[in-house]
């Protein structure tokens, strides 16, 4: 299991290696997630999904307990497929003492157009202001329909090859700006890019073909 980069270098802007890095690792953690059948995602709501957020483990560094803290990529749905991704930070909450300190994989899932809009923001708390609950695990469970009551956000973690929802409700949700200007080369809003107005870069490709792939053929099926 890779584990979490943060803590020391989070003041500082990464180097745009380490930012492509970090978007290779969240393909390869959604590709193993979607591997899993029914154990993943359920299909209805890989269907309504309007955002997916992934924040991997990195092989350096370490899961300090007590600091919390994680490193992801976004990507949202836009009208001719899906966005550039940006860069975004999670810290603070209980998530640590949740999962014992171990280090993992954060997956967040907008449902809905606030879910969208909470992404957009400059920085949220789960649970406070963004809507969210731990999401339903298996390919066709019943389970999946219970987040439609509400929820925003779906929250799921995956820690040595277990999948599963899991409570983020205290953990707060940021953008990280100055990573996302180190890999354009230049400062982008996030509401520019995630609404599909940046051309998605070649490095940048295979991740967002990964999220196309399964959520947008999940939207497409009868």
């Amino acid at each position: 299991m890779l584990s979490f980069m943060f803590a020391g270098s989070a003041s500082a802007a990464s180097k745009k290696g380490d930012l492509q890095a970090r978007i290779d690792a969240a393909k390869v953690v959604l590709d193993q997630i979607m591997a899993a059948g029914d154990k993943s995602i359920p299909l209805n709501i890989l269907q309504h999904a309007t955002c997916v957020g992934i924040v991997p483990s990195m092989k350096k560094g370490a899961f300090i307990v007590g600091a919390q803290y994680g490193q992801g990529v976004v990507t949202c749905r836009t009208g001719h497929g899906w966005s550039a991704p940006v860069f975004i930070r999670m810290e603070g909450g209980s998530f640590g003492l949740q999962l014992g300190g171990q280090a993992v994989d954060l997956v967040l899932v907008a449902v809905n157009d606030r879910g969208f809009q909470d992404l957009l923001k400059d920085k949220f708390k789960i649970g406070g202001d963004a809507a969210a609950s731990a999401g339903p695990v298996g390919r066709n469970t019943e389970a999946a329909t219970d987040w439609k009551m509400g929820a925003e956000l779906l929250t799921y973690s995956r820690s040595k090859g277990l999948f599963a929802g899991i409570d983020l409700n205290g953990t707060s949700v940021s953008q990280n700006a100055e990573d996302t200007e180190v890999y354009y080369g230049a400062p982008h809003n996030f509401d520019v890019i995630l609404k599909g107005n940046v051309p998605v870069p070649a490095e940048a490709a295979p991740f967002v073909h990964d999220v196309a792939l399964h959520f947008t053929e999940a939207k497409n099926r009868k």
